[in-house]
């Protein structure tokens, strides 16, 4: 597979301007970076950066039939240039818009994106970072095809279905991202999972929700999370998906979502509940800091209904359950995993813990990692 790498205008400053913004990572070891991770993936990468709109538009038209997938960080040109986002539809090469910074809590012409209607993709906020993760999804939508659902009218009640073939049913699971409900972070975190699990023969319904801000939005958070798993029923007339064989598996604060659904959801039971790295223990994560994810997903509401959206504080869950947590976790404590556990235990839950040494926060939704072999196994 090849990918095209292209920066707009003053990003051959990287490193220098404004590093409190865009981080002291320089432009030639962003494209370094993105380079070994596409060619760890598998793939190949060709960078480009230039100042000119022209010139940017002229290597997208260059780029067809020369390259599978484009990531790019537009610069400025995001918020003004027609030329760029009729460039990126004429090729009909799918693109993964990257911005470094969180342009949509900056100054407000910077959150309008001329560009993002021709993207298969908006990814900002997450720094350099975003870049691999753009590489990340180019690739998990060309191994695996899926197919873009919405679950509800709001933009962000969507969905990616991924059905294996032949006739099935096949057994579902139900993805849920973590990033602490926060908007930067996405269901693409979930692509190369749901990928990799749809190639062992599960059906993987992605799922996207509502996030903060605004801050203390939890309501409209959890309630997509049981809508979206409900879903499953209503869409299993059209698609060969097991109703008997319904997991839920949630990544960090996607592990909260997960059980929440289950307890709300009405169309479908689900077979087995998977926490990996799991948010379990919302007291447990909240600080003062006013940029807590806790703190901000629950808002002023916060002292009144912590234990309302709080897993452990609603044992038992009467759901088979699947624990897994990694001793490395800096992130989200591996304390928080074995405390739940052993209380859902103590409730009557049917629990299985999958404790891995020396694995990190993000490495638990890495198939790439030997972790993810251990926690496929246990699947």
């Amino acid at each position: 597979m090849q990918l095209l790498l292209l920066n707009g205008p003053n990003l051959n400053l990287l490193g220098t301007r404004q590093p409190e913004i865009y981080g002291s990572t320089s432009l030639a070891d962003v494209e370094s970076l993105a380079a070994s991770h596409a060619e760890r993936l598998g793939a190949t990468l060709v960078a480009f950066q230039s100042n000119h709109e022209g010139a940017l538009i002229d290597r997208i038209h260059e780029a067809r039939g020369n390259a599978d997938g484009i990531l790019f960080n537009p610069g400025a040109f995001t918020h003004t240039s027609y030329a760029l986002r009729d460039a990126i539809e004429a090729v009909e090469i799918p693109t993964v818009e990257v911005h470094i910074s969180n342009i949509k809590a900056r100054e407000p012409w910077r959150a309008k994106s001329r560009v993002a209607p021709a993207t298969v993709m908006q990814i900002f906020g997450r720094g350099v970072r975003g870049y691999t993760d753009a590489i990340n999804h180019l690739i998990s939508r060309t191994v695996m095809p899926f197919r873009t659902l919405a679950y509800g009218v709001e933009p962000a009640q969507i969905g990616d279905l991924r059905v294996p073939g032949g006739d099935g049913p096949f057994p579902t699971v139900v993805l849920f991202h973590g990033g602490f409900w926060r908007q930067i972070w996405a269901r693409d975190l979930m692509d190369r999972l749901a990928v990799d699990l749809t190639l062992r023969g599960y059906a993987t319904w992605n799922v996207e929700f509502r996030r903060i801000p605004p801050i203390g939005g939890w309501r409209a958070t959890v309630a997509d999370a049981a809508t979206a798993l409900d879903f499953v029923a209503e869409i299993s007339a059209d698609f060969p998906l097991d109703l008997a064989n319904v997991q839920t598996i949630g990544h960090s604060a996607g592990a909260q979502l997960g059980t929440w659904a289950v307890a709300k959801a009405e169309l479908v039971r689900v077979s087995r509940v998977v926490s990996l790295a799991g948010v379990l223990d919302l007291k447990a994560c909240l600080t003062d800091d006013e940029d807590n994810g806790v703190r901000q997903f629950l808002g002023r509401e916060v002292d009144t209904h912590l234990e309302t959206v709080s897993p452990i504080a609603h044992l038992p869950l009467a759901v088979p359950q699947l624990i897994v947590h990694g001793t490395q976790d800096d992130a989200v404590p591996r304390d928080i995993s074995v405390r739940y556990a052993a209380e859902s235990s103590e409730a009557g839950d049917s629990v299985e813990t999958l404790w891995l040494e020396g694995v990190d926060h993000m490495d638990v939704i890495d198939p790439k990692s030997p972790a993810w072999s251990q926690i496929a196994e246990a699947l």
